[in-house]
């Protein structure tokens, strides 16, 4: 089964790509290595949550804001080579805007990690990662999500 038709086995979609708010392109090739600028919580170019995490924003929304990050970072690598050319999620970078005393952002960043083991198997899904806390992110946003995917070339 292609990428393409789990998602939509799924009931996913894959949504536009998010516009950058700097400068930067979404994602960049370099030989068989595609990488993801860091990619926030935008639906329909509108952040869906905003605050600190574990204090404005809640364990579980944070959990679904990291999906939705993911989500923009596989369409910014559909965009450019197509999702079904991945071959292995190599590495996530999740980052969270921390209230202090939050220590969730492992719990945070598996919406990421999660995510990809369900759309690309256990096999190709499995990545190595990183979940960071951050005392503030881009335009006030709760997660930041860039990831690492090898792609087939040919």
């Amino acid at each position: 089964m292609s990428y393409s038709a789990k998602l939509a086995e799924l009931g996913i979609e894959l949504p536009s790509v998010a516009a950058p708010v700097a400068a930067y392109v979404p994602a960049v090739q370099s030989g068989d290595l595609i990488y993801t600028s860091g990619q926030l919580p935008f639906v329909d170019g509108k952040l869906s949550a905003t605050g600190l995490v574990g204090g404005d924003v809640d364990e579980e929304t944070a959990y679904e804001q990291a999906r939705i990050a993911t989500l923009n970072a596989l369409a910014a690598v559909h965009d450019l080579v197509g999702i079904d050319k991945i071959t292995k999620i190599v590495k996530v970078n999740g980052f969270v805007a921390s209230a202090k005393g939050f220590g969730g952002q492992p719990a945070v960043i598996n919406g990421a990690s999660e995510l990809l083991g369900e759309v690309f198997g256990s096999e190709v899904g499995a990545h190595a990662r990183a979940a960071v806390g951050v005392a503030e992110l881009p335009l006030n946003a709760p997660v930041e999500v860039e990831i690492i995917v090898q792609v087939a070339t040919q």
